[in-house]
């Protein structure tokens, strides 16, 4: 699958027609009817987000795993695989939400434990999000699922392309001279798959055009020291 090849090398893919419209529609009318009053919903003018999506909105799974995704798993990961976060944004026609260049660097865990090349520990929630070693990083795939059409105009991520190789990349030191700049346009029912450690920044909107996207990390890898993911799914 040349997608694959593409995350490898040059930290995201994209993959359009992974859902057909009626299966877009399906989810956002389960996502519409759920309740959305709970704390890990966050509801503001710029944004509307759900933390531990699969977790709040569990009758959504069935749709958001298809046979087209569960393939692309199966070749990235094997049979071995899960999910360790999801969430849900939102980012409405008139957000001026944006987000500057930066790495995921962190994981979600269920407790804090001290061990050694885990740091930088932060809880929200009742769930705690620590910095683990770059092995474990770099195993972690993320797939955002596009649920609107998606270009610069209403918040389309911008990624410096290969930069995921370059371990902890602080972005005031990007050489925008030598750095490739790339906006993801991806169109409704297409997925992104990215790499953590890319760096990745967020435009406002200005086109008036909602931006929904579902957002879900995998990873193969157990953690050490009686630390666990947090969130996570077994799919197989």
């Amino acid at each position: 699958m040349k997608q694959i090849d593409e995350l490898k090398e040059g930290g995201f893919a994209i993959m359009n027609g992974i859902y057909s419209s009626v299966e877009v529609e399906k989810i956002l009318s389960i996502i519409e009817n759920t309740n959305s009053d709970k704390d890990t919903f966050r509801k503001t003018n710029d944004l509307f987000a759900i933390r531990q999506f699969l977790k709040e909105v569990p009758s959504i799974s069935t749709l958001v795993f298809n046979d087209n995704l569960v393939s692309i798993l199966a070749e990235l990961f094997g049979d071995n695989y899960f999910v360790v976060k999801s969430l849900y944004f939102d980012k409405p026609a008139l957000s001026n939400w944006y987000v500057s260049y930066h790495q995921d660097l962190t994981i979600s865990v269920d407790k804090k434990r001290e061990v050694d090349g885990f740091g930088f520990w932060t809880k929200k929630q009742d769930q705690f999000s620590v910095q683990p070693p770059l092995d474990i990083l770099d195993n972690v795939v993320t797939i955002r699922i596009h649920l609107d059409d998606t270009d610069e105009n209403n918040g389309a991520l911008k990624v410096v392309l290969k930069s995921h190789n370059r371990g902890i990349y602080r972005p005031e030191t990007i050489d925008w001279t030598a750095a490739q700049e790339v906006s993801c346009h991806v169109q409704k029912g297409g997925i992104m798959l990215m790499k953590p450690l890319l760096l990745h920044s967020s435009s406002r909107t200005t086109n008036n055009k909602q931006r929904r996207v579902i957002h879900i990390e995998f990873s193969s890898l157990e953690l050490p020291n009686e630390l666990n993911w947090s969130e996570r799914f077994n799919l197989t």
